[in-house]
């Protein structure tokens, strides 16, 4: 069961509470104090379960001291917990390579490996560990999982033995045995296990949904299994799957108004879970509410395109409603992925005969005719319930196709936090974010700023411009401009820009006037007016860089509202003018950014815009290169590894991309947790 599976993290919680609370050597004197209470600052931090915050305190430390081994330690906890296993493996690796005495840290790769797969050196972590801690309740347990999950079962069957020897109090000690026996097919002494557990612990969640699965395999006592799912329910009522459990076990007590309830909240909890919108689409399918049906499985195929019993079944229901056509379309990819199935050419030969290919069906079906009389082949077979250890080795197609899948999910549904620290607090990488780049940089007057960046980049220029005091306001980067909705704040800008046409009007003309003025309008969103003054400004001073800079932003908002008539878009993209109008603008732009880089070559921003650019015309190699020399210049630039790992994921090259990931969100680009779980679940 999917929740079993979860044992490694569900203990992680108790790793964090003893780590913290009950490491001895953390009491190290440093050389300087404040790097000290730093670290207590970032230690409290993860222990409030605020994992994003923390790892810029950790971050801190590490900076200023490089060759400590604490840091990398508590980061790895925090990296775990924000499911970033292959960071928490370097940092907890990191941490024993500066102190190889402390034994914690074997333990929270153990369980980073353990979930990346690496069950071997996983367990070779914990048996370390377990030299200095031999009765470690935690340790043991994980030891245990581990040795199951890789088939060792007579090793596991010791490690449980001695866990419950030293805990015989331990009820999930006693369910992870019961899930090792079971593996081994003694499903009574499951059972026992799963009653002492219960026996012991009334609130033992996963004993519940172990024991209803057992009645469900061993004797299809689906009512038993009921009793026990609800009681599952009553402890974990957030818990998508048990409601998809619920709901299988609901509609073999022939309550289908209870599974479709059951499925509906399933997806309201989790509107991603494919498991839910295939079985309610079937569901529907079955009391003849086709048209709802279809949309369910078509659902399930915008997530996982290669879903062929989703798309086999949306055939069907095509063909229900008389649109033979989808209904072909959709049987012409399941044929090609599993040509000896004679269902799909007897399906689509009834489809060809209404459309009246009379030919095409007379042969389709003789195909289906023949192949049923031969064993359905593997041909092209997917298995949907691959392992994690599978996942760690899919193609660059599979990579890049299952990636693709998800640009499609923007589900921001739920109840948000009222302040600025909303969206960066606990298990980030569970909230429903839209899968995007992070987009251009800019100048503004305005930037948002929370616990994760208190204060802006620094650009040299910028410094320097603000330093010369002859704007009305200072001048700062930020690639997520606040909407303005200050009326006074708004009131001054318009004042400003009276007061530059009163000035510009009597005083002879300079760039920095025309640039400050373009400023104020670009704040107000007047693009065409801040373009004409940018413009002006240009032809004033030629080496103008954050003109440029500036301009370059404005012609692709300008020309983007201009497109849609007064709509707004975050991120515009080139592709969306056409062919010839894309090629027009990408080049107008490109030129501002490259005359950016030409006065500034150092400027990892200017880099990063034009890695932005390219992405938007579909140049991914020449846009990873464009990110690639933003980061050489400024190596704590987050949002481009965050972006050149969406590309790398999107050309299918995973292991890159997750390693680009990982090293953004520890930057504190806290989408960079969301897209992680996705690509690796």
């Amino acid at each position: 069961m999917d929740a079993i599976n979860r044992y490694s993290m569900i203990y992680l919680r108790y790793i964090l509470v003893f780590v913290i609370l009950c490491s001895s050597w953390t009491s190290s004197i440093f050389a300087q104090i404040n790097a000290e209470q730093v670290l207590r600052v970032g230690r409290n931090t993860l222990y409030l379960e605020d994992y994003v915050l923390s790892i810029q305190y950790f971050n801190q430390v590490i900076a200023a001291k490089p060759t400590l081994a604490q840091p990398y330690f508590y980061r790895a906890i925090a990296k775990i917990s924000l499911d970033d296993y292959q960071g928490a493996e370097k940092d907890a690796s990191t941490a024993i390579k500066y102190n190889p005495f402390i034994t914690n840290a074997y333990e929270v790769r153990g369980v980073a490996r353990q979930n990346l797969g690496k069950l071997k050196e996983a367990i070779e972590d914990y048996t370390t560990a377990l030299e200095q801690l031999p009765e470690n309740k935690g340790i043991l347990f994980n030891k245990a999982m581990a040795e199951e999950e890789l088939k060792d079962y007579d090793a596991a069957e010791t490690t449980y033995a001695t866990l419950l020897g030293a805990y015989p109090n331990y009820d999930n000690g006693y369910v992870g045995r019961a899930k090792l026996r079971l593996a081994k097919g003694d499903t009574i002494s499951a059972v026992a296990d799963l009653d002492k557990a219960l026996k012991l612990n009334k609130n033992a969640t996963n004993a519940y949904v172990l024991r209803a699965d057992i009645a469900i395999q061993s004797s299809r006592d689906f009512k038993t299994a009921l009793d026990d799912m609800n009681e599952a329910i009553k402890l974990q009522p957030q818990y998508a799957g048990f409601y998809i459990n619920r709901a299988f076990l609901r509609y073999n007590l022939d309550d289908y108004f209870g599974a479709m309830a059951d499925y509906d909240y399933a997806i309201q909890l989790d509107p991603l879970n494919t498991a839910a919108l295939f079985n309610r689409g079937l569901l529907r399918a079955e009391v003849h509410d086709n048209n709802k049906a279809i949309d369910d499985f078509s659902k399930v195929l915008d997530l996982e395109s290669d879903n062929y019993k989703a798309l086999y079944n949306r055939a069907i229901l095509y063909k229900e409603i008389a649109d033979y056509k989808s209904s072909v379309a959709d049987l012409n990819r399941v044929i090609e992925a599993f040509p000896s199935f004679s269902g799909a050419y007897f399906a689509r030969s009834e489809n060809l005969r209404m459309m009246g290919d009379m030919a095409s069906a007379e042969r389709d079906y003789k195909r289906s005719m023949a192949l049923a009389k031969q064993p359905v082949s593997d041909d092209g077979n997917r298995d949907e319930n691959s392992s994690s250890a599978d996942v760690v080795n899919e193609s660059q197609e599979a990579v890049a196709k299952r990636f693709t899948s998800l640009l499609t999910i923007d589900n921001n549904v739920g109840a948000r936090e009222e302040y600025n620290t909303a969206g960066i607090k606990g298990r980030v990488q569970d909230r429903n974010v839209a899968i995007e780049v992070e987009p251009m940089f800019t100048l503004s007057y305005y930037v948002t700023t929370n616990e994760i960046k208190e204060m802006p980049y620094y650009i040299k220029e910028i410094d320097d411009l603000n330093s010369t005091r002859m704007l009305r306001f200072i001048v700062m980067v930020t690639n997520h401009e606040p909407q303005l909705s200050d009326e006074e704040a708004i009131a001054r800008h318009f004042a400003s820009i009276e007061y530059y046409n009163s000035y510009i009007a009597t005083h002879q003309p300079r760039a920095i006037d025309y640039f400050g003025r373009a400023m104020d309008f670009f704040t107000l969103r007047n693009y065409q007016a801040a373009l004409t003054d940018l413009d002006r400004a240009i032809e004033l001073t030629p080496d103008f860089t954050l003109a440029y800079m500036l301009r370059a932003v404005v012609k692709l908002r300008n020309a983007e509202t201009e497109r849609l008539s007064g709509e707004s878009k975050t991120e515009p993209g080139l592709r969306d003018f056409g062919a010839q109008g894309a090629k027009m603008l990408a080049s107008t732009v490109m030129a501002d950014i490259d005359k950016v880089i030409e006065l500034s070559p150092r400027m990892a921003f200017a880099h990063y815009n034009k890695g932005n650019v390219l992405v938007s015309l579909g140049d991914y190699t020449s846009a990873i290169s464009a990110y690639t020399k933003a980061i050489e210049l400024k190596a704590d630039l987050g949002e481009a590894y965050y972006n050149r790992g969406y590309l790398y994921l999107m050309l299918g090259n995973k292991d890159a991309g997750i390693a680009d990931l990982s090293k953004a969100g520890e930057l504190g680009i806290v989408p960079s947790y969301n897209l992680l779980k996705r690509m690796t679940r």
